[in-house]
């Protein structure tokens, strides 16, 4: 390998992957001469990385190679006039987005009577939306599967908070959906991590009138939030394969049915990642 000419290991390396470009920068310095030449990164950033560094709000982009480029869009970039956030999968280079409350459509969302509208320090976006009091919560979201990264599976995730003032949120499952082309995923989820107390003390009072109300929503899995390191909740909302065509994806959650009194949600945004 030591006799290739550098040019040819640079077409080499580019068809690896960067996490495999890095590590190969050790073999030789042939290798590693290649593995920091602009022929390999710009193969890794995404055909789009123009458009994305051009509407980047409140950033500067200083970079003297593809190479440094692509690790500065591996660290999240708001978008959109500040209401999307982007950023590069390090070791793969897959796209993910995170859509803001504000890209999202949630219903009675512009009513102050439901939802207020806010600031938080925690928050990326310059505003969330907190459920005030509603018995009907519906959260909607869509991009264009061109955005992402082609023949790559992805994961859909609400991303909220639960205030401690939350109310109404356990009698009954919200149902979650993703729909693209033909692939379409429903599931049902809990929008509350519920400790034995509390669940022990529910199935006391309420377990008759939440075996009627869970029998309207579709069968799920029933699934619970996690916590993640930015000190956010997620909930998955389901997952899907992105093929090369252009086609519309759609992310829901919704609990209409149960027709109770909620309040206590803080929704920041949806996030659509890579799975492994």
């Amino acid at each position: 390998m030591n006799v290739l000419p550098e040019s040819c290991v640079a077409v080499i390396l580019s068809l690896t992957s960067p996490s495999d470009a890095c590590k190969s920068s050790s073999v030789s310095t042939v290798f590693g001469s290649a593995a920091e030449s602009d022929l390999v990164w710009d193969k890794f950033l995404p055909s789009d990385y123009h458009e994305i560094v051009s509407k980047a709000c409140n950033t500067t982009f200083l970079f003297a190679s593809k190479k440094q480029l692509y690790h500065l869009l591996c660290n999240p970039v708001l978008i959109a006039d500040g209401k999307m956030s982007f950023k590069l999968d390090r070791p793969s280079g897959r796209k993910s987005y995170i859509l803001s409350a504000r890209q999202l459509s949630i219903s009675s969302s512009n009513d102050p009577m439901f939802w207020t509208w806010k600031s938080i320090p925690e928050s990326r976006f310059s505003e969330v939306a907190e459920l005030t009091s509603s018995s009907r919560l519906e959260i909607n979201g869509n991009i264009r599967s061109k955005k992402l990264s082609p023949n790559t599976k992805y994961g859909a995730y609400l991303l909220l908070k639960i205030t401690e003032r939350a109310y109404g949120l356990d009698l009954i499952p919200s149902e979650t959906s993703i729909e693209i082309g033909n692939q379409s995923f429903k599931n049902t989820a809990y929008l509350r991590c519920q400790d034995d107390k509390k669940q022990r003390l529910e199935n006391l009072f309420y377990s008759n009138r939440k075996q009627m109300m869970k029998s309207r929503v579709v069968k799920g899995e029933d699934r619970v939030m996690s916590r993640r390191e930015d000190g956010w909740m997620e909930m998955e909302l389901g997952e899907f394969f992105n093929g090369e065509s252009d086609e519309e994806v759609k992310m829901s959650l919704m609990e209409i049915k149960g027709q109770q009194l909620k309040g206590g949600v803080i929704v920041e945004g949806i996030e659509i990642r890579p799975k492994a």
